[in-house]
């Protein structure tokens, strides 16, 4: 099978007849062999039934139904588990993404060689609100990441060579650095094209603002787990390390500033009357307690089933 389309979705039934006659036409007129799965995230509307109805009229429609809505992520993994296709390609359920652009992310991958083409929506069709925390956000996770050629990593149109989304693990709220996990695991060969970004037709935004916090908290966690996700001690040990060498050496200190000015008979005060002395015990205990996390980090690491758990490219 040449293309396997991912759509996930949540209340969006107006959209689905005419998103997938779409997908259909742009198919058929490339001559390529393709599934679309749906996957239903928790609807309340009638979303399933119009995905149950549309499988009876084509057998190129699958679908999937949560029980309740988990998230994009969730639906992006089930999707990706199921995906047959030698390319696999993600939009969004809301008629904002156009099909037409399946043609070249395929040729992208298949002929030029990416392992993940990113859809990049230059003009875009939102609020000030909703574009101005994106821009701060995409030049924040090129920056961590280092994959610098992407404008949007948020963006929901892309196409992946199958061996990408059958060795990663979206989970969470990863799917904003779906990127980021296919270069950790090893796919560096990551493109961006220019799509058509198209207003909303149906319904209304799932999204609000509080995306952007959670997606830099996320930010965060994929930058720790990529660098020290097996080696937890080189963070923690090292911060503890320090933090304890600067408290111990700034205790010293005092300490022997008191017994100098005791054996000279210079009068000072109390060292516990010093507010550097309990910074330097704070920090001391601090540096332990860092320590002994990284130390705790790494026999977790070690009993994890996952700890050889290498991605393995080919064998001969």
């Amino acid at each position: 099978m040449d293309i396997s389309v991912v759509i996930p979705l949540y209340n969006e039934e107006e959209s689905l007849p005419e998103l997938y006659a779409w997908i259909e036409r742009v198919m058929k007129e490339n001559g390529f062999t393709f599934e679309v799965i749906f996957v239903n995230d928790g609807s309340t509307d009638r979303s399933w039934n119009v995905i149950t109805e549309l499988s009876e009229k084509s057998e190129c429609v699958h679908g999937i139904r949560f029980r309740r809505n988990y998230g994009k992520s969730p639906a992006l993994y089930c999707g990706f588990e199921q995906a047959q296709g030698d390319v696999v390609i993600t939009m969004d359920a809301d008629l904002q993404d156009s099909p037409d652009e399946i043609p070249e992310l395929y040729r992208m991958i298949t002929e030029d060689g990416y392992d993940l083409v990113s859809g990049y929506k230059q003009k875009r069709y939102d609020p000030l609100s909703k574009t101005i925390p994106t821009k701060l956000f995409n030049a924040t996770a090129r920056k961590i990441s280092g994959i610098d050629n992407l404008h949007d990593f948020n963006c929901g149109l892309k196409a992946y060579r199958k061996e990408v989304v059958k060795n990663i693990e979206v989970y969470g709220e990863m799917h904003r650095y779906i990127p980021y996990l296919a270069k950790n695991a090893g796919f560096n060969r990551i493109g961006e094209k220019v799509v058509q970004h198209q207003a909303r037709k149906y319904g209304t935004s799932k999204f609000g603002l509080n995306r952007f916090f959670n997606g830099y908290l996320d930010l965060i966690t994929l930058w720790f787990l990529g660098g020290f996700g097996r080696k937890p001690m080189h963070v923690f040990g090292f911060l503890g390390s320090i933090m304890f060498f600067i408290g111990f050496i700034s205790a010293f200190i005092i300490g022997a500033d008191k017994v100098y000015a005791l054996a000279n008979g210079i009068p000072q005060r109390l060292v516990t009357s010093s507010p550097f002395f309990y910074i330097s015990l704070t920090m001391m205990v601090i540096g332990t307690q860092l320590f002994l996390t990284g130390f705790l980090g790494d026999l977790i690491s070690r009993t994890s089933d996952t700890r050889n758990d290498y991605q393995i490219a080919e064998k001969v």
